[in-house]
């Protein structure tokens, strides 16, 4: 089969539909979830450290002080944005938490698979693994019961 006869049947399979759908959603959940990190969780948390905002956090390496990161940045200094940092891991970590969660649901609510019946059988003669049909052992030719 050809290479682009390959990338045909991967494609009309579904995986690729299916991968583009999850990047979607992921990168809209992203958003949400930076929004809720952002709007929702860093306010009160910034608060009860006594009114830090994470996202004015910042260092300039000239040594200049400016009144936020904005300013610094519309000044051209260079800065080094430890409070986005700190913002990004806590999105990072709410959205680890959030799949977590979510795929722990799916796999709870997935239908567990009855056993497979089994398709061997041990010879009571030399113990070997043999098919459930077979009326003689192929290793040690024993008859077997039915």
């Amino acid at each position: 089969m050809s290479f682009f006869g390959e990338f045909k049947e991967f494609a009309v399979k579904g995986n690729v539909i299916d991968m583009a759908v999850g990047i979607i959603i992921g990168a809209a959940f992203g958003k949400i979830v930076s929004s809720f990190v952002s709007d929702i969780i860093m306010p009160p948390l910034g608060m009860l450290m006594g009114g830090v905002d994470f996202a004015n956090m910042y260092y300039t390496l000239q040594g200049d002080q400016y009144p936020s990161l904005a300013a610094a940045q519309a000044a051209g200094a260079i800065t080094v944005n430890y409070g986005v940092f700190i913002n990004n891991i806590i999105d990072f970590l709410i959205v680890a938490l959030a799949i977590f969660v979510v795929i722990k649901q799916i796999n709870r609510l997935k239908r567990k698979e009855a056993p497979k019946p089994p398709n061997t059988k041990d010879c009571p003669f030399c113990f070997s693994a043999i098919p459930i049909k077979a009326s003689r052992c192929p290793n040690c030719t024993s008859e077997l019961k039915p």
